[in-house]
């Protein structure tokens, strides 16, 4: 079975709405071309847009993750974990950031909580961010280079950044290595 895109699952629940993608971009606040090429899983958006997205469809992030609901407590165990391909595989360009969702079925909660495998292309466009909540993170593997605002800092294993989101940021590898990092995110209502 082909594991549907992320792009789709968006433009089906728009529609299933009733909500126009002019109307997606007017209340997202994101160029129709851009949302157009998400829906058409011809591009893997960062958090930010996503999470604009998602207000502007009136549900939640994981809305577009999810495929199984669960019971708490949920327990994901190593050799279950899935990449969420859905958000990261791109027709035309390498993913950058590889999702591992720790939150995936649980349709209450309020953080998301990922296992990320940040790869090289991360590095090649240091477009910074900013979307509502907090977000933090630890480092497993390799080095991270987080810019926040004016500031650039580096991130070694067992070094952790916790910060508000809002502040426009942007989360890369270092030295052309994969890292590995846990990162939780938290979106206000």
């Amino acid at each position: 079975m082909i594991k549907e895109g992320i792009g789709h699952k968006i433009k089906k629940f728009r529609e299933l709405e009733e909500i126009t993608l002019d109307e997606l971009v007017a209340r997202s606040g994101l160029d129709k071309d851009y949302i157009k090429a998400i829906e058409d899983d011809e591009m893997h958006p960062s958090i930010g847009p996503m999470l604009k997205i998602a207000r502007a469809l009136g549900t939640r992030l994981g809305t577009f993750l999810d495929d199984t609901i669960s019971q708490d407590p949920l327990i994901v165990r190593l050799e279950e974990r899935q990449e969420e391909s859905t958000l990261l595989k791109g027709a035309e360009k390498p993913a950058a950031l590889g999702f591992f969702s720790l939150g995936r079925g649980k349709s209450d909660r309020r953080m998301e909580p990922f296992f990320i495998e940040i790869h090289p292309e991360s590095a090649r466009d240091k477009k910074l961010s900013s979307h509502e909540g907090e977000e933090f993170i630890v480092v497993v593997t390799g080095e991270v280079e987080i810019i926040y605002g004016q500031e650039t800092h580096v991130l070694k294993p067992g070094d952790s950044i916790y910060y508000n989101s809002i502040v426009p940021h942007h989360v890369s590898s270092r030295k052309n290595e994969k890292a590995e990092i846990y990162a939780v995110l938290y979106f206000p209502e």
